[in-house]
């Protein structure tokens, strides 16, 4: 159920508790703008990696350590890369893709490449696919954010991922994206349409892989 108090009360961040297969497990959701006054869902890599970093630290002051950090939710896809509408990528790593730094070291940063965790047998087990998540806070893209798209090797396209793994890094969790694809990022169709078109059909795929997810998970704690 809901937890209230979790996060300080000036922030749009909600906590959600309870067990599945003897697991603890605690959702974030990014909550709605107040700031701005739109009432729109959160999106991008700020509210993605604030409300990360409160989880973690209240996680571990509270004495309850973080296991595994799963990021959940859509994508664009790259015909490119073998996708399709509606498949679920399990990431192996991420990088951004929007920020462009042209100094020596700080391109390096900009850039921000991260491998996580390896998914390759939980992907093969479950039927997924595997490949790196690129991130931006665009929707849409320009033929800059595709060259530098091209240079992560990037399978999928997010607005979080990124930024959420760093702060993972950070605090020394485990991180894994679980991403279904609602729009391809090189395909015929503009990105919002197409997002908007597949957001319910995709959503209702991601509700279906993460309990596989986390049931494989829990099987195979310590063997990999």
């Amino acid at each position: 159920g809901k937890v209230d108090g979790y996060f300080p009360p000036h922030t749009p961040f909600v906590c959600f508790s309870g067990e599945h297969l003897n697991v603890k497990v605690t959702l974030l959701t990014v909550g709605k703008d107040t700031v701005y006054g739109t009432g729109m869902d959160n999106i991008g890599t700020t509210p993605a990696s604030l409300g990360t970093f409160l989880a973690l630290s209240k996680s571990e002051a509270d004495g309850n350590p973080v296991d595994l950090l799963l990021n959940a939710g859509t994508c664009g896809g790259f015909h490119r890369k073998g996708g399709s509408i509606g498949d679920v990528y399990l990431t192996s790593g991420v990088a951004h893709h929007d920020r462009r730094i042209p100094i020596p070291g700080f391109d390096v940063y900009g850039t921000g490449k991260l491998t996580t965790l390896d998914p390759t047998a939980m992907a093969a087990a479950l039927g997924y696919k595997v490949g790196i998540c690129t991130t931006g806070n665009s929707l849409d893209w320009v033929e800059k954010d595709d060259e530098l798209m091209k240079e992560n090797d990037a399978s999928v396209k997010d607005m979080e991922a990124a930024a959420i793994a760093w702060i993972c890094k950070m605090h020394d969790v485990p991180y894994l994206g679980v991403k279904v694809i609602t729009d391809i990022v090189d395909g015929p169709h503009a990105t919002e349409k197409e997002f908007l078109e597949n957001l319910h059909s995709a959503a209702r795929s991601l509700q279906g892989a993460l309990p596989k997810v986390l049931e494989y998970v829990t099987d195979n704690n310590g063997k990999e």
